[in-house]
């Protein structure tokens, strides 16, 4: 996998999207886009292989693979309600879809391999999810490449090998791009690969057609919200980096963010501000989408989150305090995104309560504006960055610890923030919160992100609350951030496969949840 350098709108706090996933509904989405792309906007079939040995040859269908490609196949973003109809838009659309499981050797669990084809032309794509709804393309028609949907990719094929190719487009595409030659030789397709910021001219392009005699020419348009400049430079990458960066200038964590994300992705600080507002918007959208009541036929859970504001409001709950509107709205985003509502994934969908339930019903309870939650969010977006720098927000790769334990690392720092804390103080809880999460497995009760999803998140939040506190009054979390985080990596990868969100270990294979999967397939067919 390619060495990346997160954004925080890319890699942690997004993507805005519908289904139970982000690493099955919306990288699936963002991989189909560009298999479209690839083919010319023209699909007539796709065989789609995965590896028994991955987590997708057991989740692919109930946790949303299925319908984020076919979602991407027909040109649909992440955030489209007729994701939902998957099945008879792609009817519609005449593209043939077919899956197919065996053994390829494929060495991370979320390995996707497309053969695309219409009349004119077959094309080879293999992708990965590496969590989050973060992608990367690594191979296409044979040739080895990295390509993270962040940037404009153009693919110029050519009928033969020639020499003077590669000089003649670093001529004619000089200050436009990096440019890569992928050709090998066992390959049958060869192809000049051209990145750029921006969409290439189209009168550069027919001149190297003319000149070579190219035989197609494929534009693959970025996925991400967030491009990446041909150059940046962060001023840390590390928390280590980050406090010592800080040392004499005393910012808070959210101001810090502010300074990342701008060097990062050549935004302003009015644009990356104005960008977070949005974001909380659309979670406080979800969440009166979930307050509302939502059903939803593929799905266990009836809904949760009335039975409580009901007992709460009759006082027959304990005193919690601001921990009792917390878990409501976590409960609430958790069932909004079970109804294939829209929600932000932060940093995952399967987590897509924990952090911004946590917030939002602080902040709440707090009176606090939202401008303020908007930095809160940007300080937990900072926590996150290391944490996607360093390990991974994928439980098919490290269990549950990167999701909801991420997500409480996130979600205590955001509180501290709230709360006028110092950088110290915010790191210092996200070092906690992360701490208390090592080893949390993902076994998905009848292959669906619910149960005991739903419990996680609120366990997260309750975390969170608490380590928060805990940093406020100058406890010493006594492991550095970066170590934390290095440890969670190293536990993840020694987690079974079966206890990695692939539906083969843990609650997943209980005879309840056994049941009630065949249930629920049956009411589907």
């Amino acid at each position: 996998m390619l060495k990346k350098t997160p954004s925080i709108f890319n890699d942690v706090i997004g993507p805005v999207m519908r289904g139970p996933s982000s690493s099955h509904s919306a990288a699936g989405t963002r991989i189909g886009l560009l298999a479209r792309a690839l083919m010319g906007s023209t699909i007539e079939s796709v065989l789609i292989k995965f590896d028994r040995a991955g987590s997708l040859a057991t989740t692919h269908e109930s946790q949303g693979s299925d319908m984020g490609l076919c979602g991407g196949f027909l040109g649909l973003a992440p955030s489209d309600e007729r994701l939902v109809c998957y099945r008879e838009e792609i009817r519609k659309a005449g593209i043939q879809v077919q899956f197919k499981n065996g053994s390829y050797g494929d060495k991370h669990p979320n390995t996707y391999r497309l053969r695309l084809k219409n009349a004119q032309e077959t094309h080879d794509l293999v992708a990965l999810s590496t969590g989050g709804g973060m992608i990367e393309i690594v191979e296409i028609d044979g040739h080895t490449v990295s390509m993270l949907g962040d940037l404009y990719e153009t693919l110029v094929y050519f009928e033969r090998k020639e020499k003077g190719i590669v000089q003649n487009v670093e001529r004619l595409f000089h200050g436009k791009g990096d440019i890569q030659v992928l050709n090998r030789q066992h390959a049958e397709k060869n192809f000049v690969r051209i990145t750029s910021s921006t969409p290439l001219d189209d009168r550069q392009l027919v001149a190297i057609s003319a000149e070579h005699g190219a035989i197609s020419i494929k534009c693959l348009p970025p996925v991400l919200p967030i491009s990446t400049p041909q150059e940046m430079n962060v001023p840390f990458e590390s928390c280590e980096q980050m406090l010592a960066y800080n040392r004499n200038r005393h910012l808070s964590l959210a101001e810090l963010a502010v300074l990342y994300e701008s060097a990062r992705g050549g935004l302003s600080r009015k644009e990356i501000v104005h960008k977070m507002i949005d974001i909380v918007r659309t979670m406080k959208s979800s969440l009166k989408t979930g307050l509302a009541g939502t059903r939803y036929k593929d799905r266990i859970l009836g809904c949760q989150s009335a039975l409580y504001r009901e007992k709460q409001k009759s006082e027959r709950l304990m005193d919690l305090g601001i921990l009792n509107r917390i878990i409501l709205y976590v409960t609430a985003l958790m069932e909004a995104k079970s109804a294939m509502g829209l929600i932000v994934a932060a940093p995952t969908a399967g987590s897509c309560g924990g952090l911004p339930g946590t917030v939002l019903g602080a902040a709440d309870v707090m009176g606090r504006s939202e401008s303020e939650i908007a930095e809160s969010m940007l300080a937990a977006g900072l926590i996150g960055i290391f944490i996607s720098t360093f390990s991974t927000f994928a439980a098919e790769v490290a269990g549950c610890q990167a999701e909801c334990g991420a997500g409480s690392g996130m979600a205590a720092a955001a509180l501290v923030t709230l709360m006028g804390g110092t950088t110290e103080n915010a790191v210092a809880a996200a070092s906690m919160a992360l701490q208390n999460s090592l080893g949390m497995i993902c076994d998905p009760v009848a292959n669906r992100v619910e149960v005991p999803c739903l419990g996680k998140n609120v366990m997260a939040a309750g975390n969170a609350v608490s380590c928060a506190n805990m940093a406020l009054a100058g406890y010493d979390p006594v492991i550095p951030l970066d170590e934390v985080i290095q440890t969670m990596d190293a536990v993840g990868k020694r987690i079974p496969g079966e206890f990695r969100c692939t539906a083969l270990g843990g609650l997943s294979v209980t005879e309840t949840s056994r049941r009630i999967e065949k249930n629920l397939f049956r009411n589907e067919g």
